[in-house]
This record gives C-alpha cells, structure tokens and sequence, in this order.
C-alpha cells in the first residue's frame, strides 16, 4: 500500500528535499507553502502522516494543528522548525504531535518518525 505523506512548509527547498527523501522511501506526497493552502485544498484529501513546518507565515503549525483537531481530523503530525525551542515543542507535543524535529534534522530521524507516524495511523 502506498502511503499518503502530506508536506507543509513554506521553503520551496525544504518541501522539493523532503518529497524526494519521501518518494525515493515509496512513499506518495502532496505539499503545501501555507496552512492555509493546505486547509483550503485538502480539505477532503487523505492523508497518513503530516509534516508540518511551526513557523509557517499566516498561521502558525501549532494553529493548523488546533484547527485539524477542533475538526475532528485526527492525523500524526510531525513538526519541523527552525526555531526549536522548548515551550513550542512541549506545545506542540501536549496538543498530540508525534515528533518535533529541530532544523537541520538528518534524513534516517526523519524516516524513523514517519515510520512510526505510519503504524500510528495503521492502526
């Protein structure tokens, strides 16, 4: 099976490296530059796992994320962020996230929690 891996972040860079990591692992990917973009087209699309820039301009991730939740959409999120600090991790973490990876993370942590997002969301 295929897996759906959805990518918001609003460095082009950043989404081009990671659908690349992610279809090279099998993996199917949509992106997204904004939380808004995303929330307006995705918002019946599947997804197994999102990865989730925090410092997205407009809304934040730690927004979108309370805006899936109050929705009832129910998806693993791993955050990314070039500010890692630890208020907005434990944020991000008490509101459900499955991982926090601080900028510049290596490919093999960022694999490993999308793994686990995948078994999250499997079962």
């Amino acid at each position: 099976m295929e897996h759906r891996i959805t990518i918001v972040d609003d460095e082009g860079e950043v989404r081009s490296a990671l659908r690349r990591l992610l279809k090279v692992a099998g993996m199917k990917t949509q992106t997204y530059a904004s939380a808004e973009d995303f929330l307006d087209a995705a918002s019946g699309r599947h997804c197994d796992c999102l990865i989730l820039d925090h410092g997205l301009p407009g809304m934040s991730g730690l927004e979108l994320q309370s805006r899936l939740a109050a929705r009832g959409r129910r998806v693993p999120i791993i955050f990314i962020s070039a500010r890692d600090d630890a208020y907005t991790r434990a944020q991000a973490m008490q509101a459900g996230a499955l991982a926090f990876l601080g900028k510049p993370f290596s490919d093999e942590v960022l694999l490993q929690a999308v793994q686990a997002a995948l078994q999250l969301a499997g079962s």
